[in-house]
């Protein structure tokens, strides 16, 4: 990790981006908050001005990574157009495209632990990402006919563990687990089989 330094503007920022520094190399729990501060060279009394502790940092980081997730994830839906079917697989595209973009935040987000109950403003950026997904699977749902139509919730949540199974496996995982398919083949192969059993793609699509 290089040493950043701080000199002036917003010292609190400027904390949040040295501990995603140090995510990215030891993980969530593999640094102290003295590190975060010798990482922007204020002494950790300071920190304590802004954070009442390490995982008060994470969360931060954390919901900043929620706040970059949903506005991705919302980008790439783009209010359901070409088609409900483009956009519900451009969610899941942004998925892919944001854990390698944002390896920390991503980190923070999913590896830390930190309880969504105990962090009410992460548990409401975490909805708002939550939100597209569902909001595109509600939109995409509406064509099954209602008694076999699986609630939005429900739905959005298959695409989600999908997802985050490949990025974990595939994309962040050991090098013994790569996939000989790269991640977004992987993704969409997944969806149009889950897709097809619900009647939205025709046999031989």
């Amino acid at each position: 990790m290089s040493k950043r330094g701080y000199h002036h503007g917003n010292l609190r920022q400027a904390l949040v981006e040295a501990a995603l520094d140090l995510i990215r190399e030891k993980g969530p729990q593999g640094f102290t908050l003295s590190e975060a501060a010798k990482a922007v060279d204020v002494t950790p009394a300071a920190v304590y001005r802004h954070f009442a502790g390490r995982d008060e940092l994470i969360a931060e980081a954390a919901r900043q990574g929620y706040e970059i997730f949903a506005a991705l994830m919302d980008y790439a839906y783009d209010n359901g157009k070409p088609t409900a079917l483009a956009a519900f697989e451009a969610t899941g595209r942004a998925y892919l495209a944001f854990a390698r973009k944002y390896p920390g935040h991503y980190m923070a987000m999913f590896e830390s632990g930190l309880s969504m109950q105990a962090n009410p403003d992460l548990a409401a950026a975490a909805a708002r990402a939550s939100g597209v997904l569902e909001k595109a699977a509600a939109a995409l749902s509406a064509h099954i006919p209602p008694e076999k139509r699986p609630p939005a919730s429900m739905f959005s949540a298959h695409i989600w563990a999908f997802c985050h199974g490949i990025v974990e496996l595939y994309t962040r995982g050991a090098p013994g687990s790569r996939s000989p398919f790269p991640p977004e083949q992987l993704l969409e192969a997944g969806i149009g089989i889950y897709l097809r059993g619900l009647g939205l793609l025709p046999p031989d699509k």
